[in-house]
């Protein structure tokens, strides 16, 4: 048995457990499995009693104190202290390590190919197989290692994302709550379609938005429009007459509801209140009669009844004319009067009390709702002085509008008179870009040494011109014997012209008026080779002239070019209509050579 030697320091333990047995590619020995975990060992130690534990699964085991061997027990050896796993009684077992490492290894995830040894494995494939499922740390859906990033950047729920607009942090399941607050959302406006708005500054871009849509000022009556803000004036100016008609009907409702609060009207309770003022004078009056009456004649009656006794309780009668005169003939109605009236105060009168107390509160009730009528008439007032302002102000803004308008509409007149003059003005800018262009093709194509080449395309098409009499007849760019030299053209009719219509095609030459004519010798008298080329190169079709130096078609041009000489009958259009190489990609090839030979 080796020698006993103090455990490895940490850095050097590895803190997991075997390897699984499903790694090995060939057979699996049992010297090989650690007798903790029974997977494949992984950095082993050798206890004292010859048992080998993965470095992980004997630091695990003793970490709370000796322990008793387990596989010594289930072999039946277990003696002490041998058989006991305590710190410091186990070695690193290097030998066995190099064998393990050095055991052929394959990768146990799916479709994985990857082989070689243990460690190998170990060192840079366990961990870090793209294949390897693995739980994501946030939602625990179990995903592979290579496909871990993508996951947590478009697939987990519980990512976290940075706005792009407000670039603040949140979950992925809140996004169309974030999106619903955040403060740099872009927004459109519905007026004026601008895109990109943040929110925080929609509602100041609404505010001064032209475009933005607006409830109409008079929508508190009833005009349910909305209108844009640059358009709001002209709005009220097109439906003032409806907007007056909406306020005219709110009013009226306000009168009416004013009316049913007191259905007699202000006036009728007005005489009401007058009527029940006179009654109550008439009413204080008859109680002030009625007292009045009811104390006078009592008093008198006491005096008569005085006077009696004492003229019965005195001397002898005397002479008629001094004997006490008869009582006044009204004084049995009187007393008869006062005999009626003596209950008045108790009966009659406190029911003239209440019904004057009635009456009272009558009064004060129509008093106050006649206040109340006056208050709600005087903001009826108000309200019609408001808008009677309303009118003259809507009218004055009216006004200006319309000054506003005919000054826009001079502004119009005259921007549109400047653009017309732009227009004409691009117009000869046009025509001039197009003749440049021209004599920009013409010069590319020029030649100064008497041979020209002219390329005719679209030819089926501009032969059916040529029979319908829309181009009879067509003018190639100008080519010259030498710079200073004859300017010339050719003219072709491809239905034939002459002799040759509708049979041959005809070719011409034309001499052209030239800035050197001064210097050239006249009349033009240079061979001319005219032909059509075969584009195969096996038969060109060709005719050659010597100028009739009698012809005015030979003689100093006077005016921009002379009458044409040439061949009308240079081609049978038969020969170009059967089966041959001067016609490919519907294109034909002219050529003239000008004999140079004393120039």
């Amino acid at each position: 048995m080796a020698t006993q030697e103090p455990s490895p320091p940490s850095s050097m333990e590895s803190n997991k457990p075997g390897f699984p047995k499903k790694i090995l590619g060939n057979k699996l020995e049992d010297k090989h499995l650690c007798n903790c975990c029974h997977n494949i060992l992984r950095r082993p130690f050798q206890a004292q009693c010859g048992h080998r534990f993965c470095s992980y699964c004997f630091n695990r085991t003793v970490s709370n104190g000796p322990q008793k061997c387990s596989a010594c027990i289930k072999e039946d050896i277990f003696e002490e202290p041998t058989s006991l796993l305590k710190q410091g009684c186990a070695f690193p077992d290097n030998a066995v390590r190099r064998e393990v490492e050095n055991l052929s290894a394959v990768c146990i995830n799916e479709n994985c190919t990857w082989k070689g040894s243990i460690k190998d494995y170990e060192l840079n494939h366990e961990g870090k197989c793209e294949f390897m499922i693995i739980p994501c740390p946030s939602c625990k859906e179990r995903i592979r290692f290579n496909e871990q990033e993508r996951h947590n950047e478009r697939e987990c729920p519980e990512r976290t994302l940075n706005c792009k607009y407000c670039k603040e942090p949140f979950h992925f399941k809140n996004i169309k709550a974030h999106d619903e607050i955040c403060p740099k959302y872009p927004m459109i406006c519905e007026g004026c379609a601008k895109k990109k708005i943040p929110r925080e500054k929609y509602v100041d871009h609404i505010k001064f938005c032209s475009k933005f849509r607006t409830p109409c000022r008079f929508h508190v009556v009833g005009c349910d429009m909305s209108v844009e803000k640059e358009k709001i004036h002209d709005h009220e100016r097109t439906y003032a007459y409806e907007h007056l008609n909406l306020l005219l009907h709110y009013i009226m409702g306000m009168k009416v509801s004013m009316e049913g609060l007191q259905p007699q009207g202000l006036e009728v309770a007005g005489h009401k209140l007058l009527e029940l003022q006179q009654s109550l004078r008439e009413l204080e009056a008859r109680v002030s009669q009625l007292s009045t009456t009811s104390s006078g004649p009592p008093v008198q009656g006491a005096a008569a009844a005085t006077a009696s006794t004492s003229s019965s309780s005195s001397g002898p009668p005397g002479p008629p004319t001094s004997a006490p005169l008869p009582p006044p003939p009204t004084l049995a109605p009187t007393l008869s009067v006062s005999t009626s009236f003596t209950p008045l105060p108790s009966s009659v009168g406190a029911a003239l009390e209440l019904q004057l107390h009635s009456e009272k509160t009558k009064v004060v009730e129509l008093g106050r709702r006649c206040t109340e009528l006056e208050v709600k008439s005087g903001t009826f007032e108000n309200v019609v002085c408001v808008l009677n302002r309303e009118v003259e102000r809507f009218a004055t803004t009216m006004e200006a509008s319309n000054r506003q308008h005919k000054l826009d509409q001079d502004k119009i007149e005259a921007l549109s008179n400047k653009v017309r003059q732009l227009e004409r003005t691009v117009g000869l800018k046009d025509l001039t870009v197009a003749e440049m262009e021209g004599r920009l093709r013409e010069m590319s194509a020029t030649t100064f040494d008497g041979v020209f080449v002219w390329r005719i395309s679209d030819f089926a098409k501009k032969r059916q011109d040529a029979i319908a009499g829309r181009a009879p007849a067509m003018f190639s760019p100008a080519f010259y014997t030498s710079k200073y030299g004859y300017k010339m053209c050719l003219r072709i009719y491809l239905n034939g012209d002459g002799t040759g219509r509708g049979s041959h095609l005809s070719l011409f030459f034309v001499v052209m008026r030239g800035l050197s004519d001064a210097l050239l010798k006249w009349p033009f008298n240079q061979k001319v080779t005219l032909m059509l080329l075969d584009q195969s190169n096996r038969e060109h079709i060709i005719d050659a002239f010597r100028p009739d130096v009698t012809s005015s078609s030979f003689q100093r041009p006077v005016s921009e070019m002379n009458i044409a000489s040439g061949c009308p009958l240079f081609c049978p259009l038969s020969k170009l209509d059967a089966k041959n190489s001067y016609i490919r990609d519907d294109t034909i090839f002219i050529k003239a050579i000008v004999d140079l030979t004393g120039l």
